[in-house]
């Protein structure tokens, strides 16, 4: 995985970076750095910080850009009152101009299909995918 000079560099050298976007998902996931990994193969992400992983394996804060906007993700750490728990409620919604190259190279990198790419009842194309840590990924783009 590619890694900016900013993601390698420690936390008090650490630039930050531009927060894309007006609201931010921030997600917490089993596993933040292969969360990344596979939101770089799936989304084109772009990983822009992140904190250290810390002798388990996790990171308190990893910061992707994926699509013009920031996502961020983080680790739960059920010592510190913040366990994982299952997505329910949200979807991650990508507004693309070729949802097909999209929808195929997020399935191509692991991705469930929920609904296939189809034309809505409101005009646009559309389509649902899980990813492999529960969050689900919704595509639109105009018909």
């Amino acid at each position: 995985m590619a890694t900016s000079a900013a993601a390698t560099a420690t936390p008090e050298a650490q630039e930050t970076p531009a927060v894309l976007g007006g609201v931010v998902a921030y997600l917490t996931v089993g596993g933040a750095t292969k969360a990344a990994e596979f939101y770089e193969r799936a989304f084109g992400a772009t990983e822009v910080a992140r904190h250290p992983v810390d002798e388990q394996g996790r990171t308190m804060h990893l910061h992707l850009y994926i699509n013009g906007s920031s996502v961020m993700l983080c680790d739960a750490y059920p010592e510190y009152g913040h366990p994982l728990k299952e997505p329910q409620g949200v979807t991650m919604h990508l507004m693309v101009d070729d949802i097909d190259a999209w929808f195929d190279r997020a399935v191509k990198a692991g991705a469930e299909v929920i609904l296939p790419v189809q034309v809505m009842f409101w005009g646009d194309r559309y389509g649902q995918l899980r990813d492999p840590f529960g969050v689900t990924w919704a595509m639109v783009a105009p018909a």
